[in-house]
């Protein structure tokens, strides 16, 4: 309705562009309206703090929250947190078929020996985290929340010697079939003191299309001096288990946290839902300030002299501005 005019064009046109969108992100988040109180977003590109042991480059077209927005995220999406949330990125978008998200979680357990990684016992390992799935589940019947359950192995663990970092995938089900299926693809790179968990949440159908962004994502990733796996002396803290414990015992705080991929995308349209009520009232407010601009230049014209009639025809003001100017 404010397009009768050039600078309501020009205006209308402004608030639906994906830049002004994007721009206003991390300001809308923080505003009244908005859904989550406590989540401050940061756009990419931006350096992102791991709690201190790591940096994280978010690159542009997507955006960072710290330890706390994670878990006020996890809160909103109906999974638990376990206090050892360091970071979450998501991309920017408003196409549901390419929302996922990444959280990231330090475990301060020491330094973690990888000496198993050739006798890895896979079905051993699924056994395990479908049974640390279920003790999830108690968690998930407190607060009221569907059960969820691992069903198979979308990607069997596989460690890089070179990288230290141990990889493997899961899929699962919630009972709650508006949920459906999810993915968690958990990557846990090895530290000096500890390990950071890196667990890639999305859509079954999305895997494919995904995994070259989030590969890309950890490129970006990097602990800070002193708290590299080939940092390790003699003395520090050591974990006392292997691989093959970080992948069964880790995965309970990873399994409760799925089953919330429609969840996600609810969450996501109320974000751009808050983002186009905070426009309109940008809007709005520019619309006020250009009428009451008006207002004043009317006033300003109604004290010269009147138009001279002639008969019924009143003629203009011998110059003023169009009323069709833009």
């Amino acid at each position: 309705m404010f397009c009768r005019t050039g600078i309501y064009r020009w205006l209308l046109a402004i608030a639906m562009t994906p830049s002004f969108l994007l721009s206003i992100v991390a300001h809308a988040a923080t505003e009244p309206a908005a859904p989550a109180p406590g989540i401050e977003w940061h756009k990419g590109p931006y350096t992102a703090d791991l709690n201190g042991v790591a940096t994280l480059n978010v690159p542009k077209g997507f955006v960072f929250a710290d330890g706390n927005g994670a878990r006020r995220f996890l809160d909103l999406n109906q999974s638990p947190s376990n206090g050892d949330e360091v970071g979450i990125v998501m991309p920017i978008t408003q196409d549901r078929t390419k929302i996922w998200f990444t959280l990231f979680e330090f475990h301060e357990v020491g330094y973690i020996t990888d000496s198993d990684k050739k006798s890895l016992d896979n079905d051993a390992l699924l056994s395990s985290i479908k049974e640390d799935t279920e003790e999830g589940n108690k968690i998930r019947a407190k607060k009221g929340w569907a059960p969820f359950h691992v069903t198979s192995w979308t990607r069997t663990p596989f460690y890089d010697p070179i990288t230290h970092n141990l990889t493997w995938a899961v899929l699962g089900e919630s009972e709650n079939k508006d949920e459906g299926l999810t993915v968690n693809y958990s990557t846990r790179i090895l530290g000096r003191k500890g390990t950071m968990s890196v667990d890639l949440v999305l859509d079954p159908s999305q895997l494919d299309n995904t995994l070259p962004l989030f590969n890309d994502l950890l490129t970006g990733f990097q602990y800070q001096a002193g708290n590299r796996y080939s940092e390790f002396v003699k003395g520090d803290k050591v974990a006392g288990y292997g691989l093959a414990a970080l992948i069964g015992g880790g995965a309970a705080a990873l399994a409760v946290k799925t089953g919330l991929f429609a969840k996600l995308w609810k969450f996501v349209a109320w974000i751009f839902v808050a983002l186009w009520k905070f426009i309109l009232v940008i809007v709005a407010a520019i619309v006020a300030k250009i009428k009451q601009i008006a207002r004043a230049i009317k006033k300003m014209f109604s004290k010269r002299e009147p138009p001279v009639s002639a008969g019924n025809i009143a003629l203009p003001p011998p110059s003023g501005p169009s009323d069709n100017a833009s």
